[in-house]
């Protein structure tokens, strides 16, 4: 694994639990995202920061043209950003084929999860944190070098 200098960093692409396995319409809180993102100004405040449910908040109820349109254009932008960070409290199907859109195109993909034996988190991953303090040292200790 090739150290990366976040100094270097242009752009983060936040991926996340949105959905994850509920039925219907039912929406994971999306509170962590302010939390990272607040982070990533603070330690690689160069980094333009893509969020997609920030530019698409209603995007779980779009109709099935437009959501696949949004579905596939993240899949696309994930992999032309600097890094990727993945937050899994629990299983998420779409950001499982972010990481592996990621993986192919050699984008390092940090995840956040307690599911450090699931593959998709363990194989995919560049760096696996068991929580946003881990996280967060980790990039308090790269910003010192």
């Amino acid at each position: 694994m090739t150290k990366l200098n976040i100094k270097k960093i242009k752009s983060v692409f936040l991926a996340g639990v949105i959905q994850g396995s509920n039925r219907g319409m039912v929406l994971h809180q999306q509170d962590y995202r302010k939390e990272l993102k607040d982070l990533f100004k603070k330690y690689i405040p160069q980094a333009e920061i893509v969020d997609p449910v920030e530019e698409h908040p209603d995007s779980a109820f779009y109709d099935f043209h437009k959501g696949e349109e949004v579905f596939f254009q993240s899949i696309r932008r994930c992999s032309e950003c600097d890094l990727m960070v993945a937050y899994l409290p629990e299983a998420s199907m779409g950001t499982a084929v972010e990481m592996w859109e990621c993986h192919r195109n050699n984008v390092p993909v940090w995840t956040v999860s307690p599911l450090k034996e699931n593959w998709a988190v363990k194989f995919l991953s560049t760096q696996i944190f068991q929580s946003v303090e881990e996280l967060e040292a980790f990039l308090r200790n790269s910003s010192k070098n």
